[in-house]
């Protein structure tokens, strides 16, 4: 959802979500699993990327944020406030946001979207694409009787029925649990998925219950669909994100935390065990990232603004075998209310503030790695007790990162066959021996990563 999301002149921050248990296709199907989210692009960018870059670097799937007609203002978060189920919001129209799916699975990439279904907007207006309506009421979809009863924002995350009946920062909150409310959802779920589109992110899942979410994903053409609900834990809250694991993918907002700790303020050495040996969800539900639009401005995590630990914590992500990794796109900003550039036309990556970190050299190269070394088992750990880890993925790949303060020089024992292999983080070119070994140099805050495959620059 956005788990920061502003209404007239209020912050709104927002939370993360309960489902039954169950069987669910969780974790994107396919043999690429890497998310490249494109937050605030026009369809019509996200096309051309689609074709000239995520494509050839095998990204198996972009996001793009929701569709739906929604509030006007410059602000990002007005796309996070609908007014009708309508693909007319600032990003395209209908037309550009099909062949935006189309020109994505030309080239091989699957398309998820932001979809917002736990509420409707604050206030009153007119919405981008022309729709009027007032708060509780917006013609040919909802009236008033489709809203939770309780019109108090949400106060106390203890209390499962104040987080999941009541409002979140003032945005009128659907009454998932009525019949036709759910006709309604699954009806705009539907039509997108008669455009093409392979998956949904449930924004603000948490407030939600599991339960009339099954039921809204059991109403669709293609109920199996890939499904990544947002639910951010809180210690000792009432909802929790392992409630939400039957329908689906779940983010594991833990896993963002607790990288920037890690990068910021501790030793590499404990992300030995990372993932469930940290007390997070099994690998195969959780959607993992080092940040995302939300969590980049309010600091939860780590972002552009950290140089190389953002960078590296990126590369470490792509590197290990644990969840279903987003990597946020964006741009710069200095006001977190501040919208896309351009109204979200993207001409050129690292233009008109477009961040583009899914392009930089370092986490894009990793893509093909992850690709390359889905379902190897981590071999050859290798720490120095402090910042600087090694690790292989079977026999398939080798990552080293050197996150001290000056230049590491040692032999690596891999798992890989002999031969010259391309280090992907700055195209030159390694050995490994007859014995496996590898000896390099890593700079300080410099990474080293080499694949089956790639074995000239």
């Amino acid at each position: 959802m956005a788990s920061r999301i502003v209404s007239g002149a209020l912050v709104l921050a927002a939370a993360g979500v309960f489902l039954a248990p169950g069987t669910a296709n969780a974790s994107p199907p396919g043999t690429k699993d890497v998310t490249a989210v494109l937050f605030e692009w026009k369809f019509a960018s996200v096309a051309a990327e689609c074709t000239s870059r995520l494509g050839p670097a095998g990204y198996g799937y972009v996001q793009v944020s929701p569709p739906a007609e929604h509030i006007t203002g410059a602000q990002w978060w007005t796309s996070y406030q609908p007014v009708s189920y309508r693909i007319a919001g600032r990003l395209g129209d209908r037309t550009a946001f099909q062949n935006m799916v189309n020109t994505c699975h030309t080239a091989g990439v699957k398309v998820v979207v932001d979809t917002v279904i736990n509420h409707m907007s604050a206030g009153a207006g007119t919405g981008t694409g022309g729709s009027t309506y007032t708060k509780y009421n917006y013609p040919g979809l909802y009236a008033s009787a489709d809203f939770d009863n309780c019109t108090a924002q949400i106060t106390n995350y203890q209390d499962r029925w104040n987080v999941q009946q009541c409002e979140l920062l003032g945005l009128a909150d659907l009454d998932t649990g009525e019949e036709n409310v759910r006709a309604d959802i699954a009806a705009y779920l539907n039509d997108l998925l008669s455009l093409g589109v392979d998956g949904f992110r449930v924004d603000a899942a948490k407030h939600m219950p599991a339960a009339d979410l099954a039921n809204i994903k059991s109403r669709l053409t293609n109920p199996s669909v890939y499904w990544k609900q947002e639910v951010i834990h809180g210690a000792g809250e009432a909802v929790q994100p392992t409630e939400y694991t039957g329908n689906g993918d779940v983010q594991e907002f833990r896993y963002a935390y607790d990288l920037k700790r890690v990068f910021n303020n501790e030793n590499l050495a404990y992300l030995k065990n990372y993932g469930e040996g940290w007390g997070y969800m099994s690998s195969g539900v959780s959607g993992v990232f080092v940040d995302n639009h939300d969590t980049e401005r309010n600091g939860s995590t780590l972002s552009y603004k950290d140089g190389a630990n953002y960078t590296l914590a990126n590369v470490f992500m792509l590197a290990w075998p644990y969840g279903a990794p987003d990597i946020n796109s964006g741009y710069e900003f200095t006001n977190i209310d501040t919208g896309p550039p351009s109204g979200g036309q993207v001409t050129a990556c690292y233009q008109d503030g477009w961040k583009c970190q899914h392009a930089w050299p370092e986490i894009q190269r990793m893509v093909a790695f992850r690709n390359t070394t889905r379902g190897e088992a981590v071999t050859n750990w290798w720490d120095n007790g402090a910042d600087a880890i090694a690790f292989g993925r079977g026999t398939k790949g080798f990552v080293a990162i050197n996150h001290e303060s000056t230049a590491l020089t040692r032999t690596y024992q891999t798992s890989l066959p002999a031969g010259p292999y391309c280090n992907v983080q700055n195209n030159t070119t390694v050995t490994v021996n007859g014995s496996g070994q590898l000896t390099a140099t890593l700079a300080s805050n410099t990474a080293l990563s080499v694949y089956a495959g790639k074995s000239s620059c």
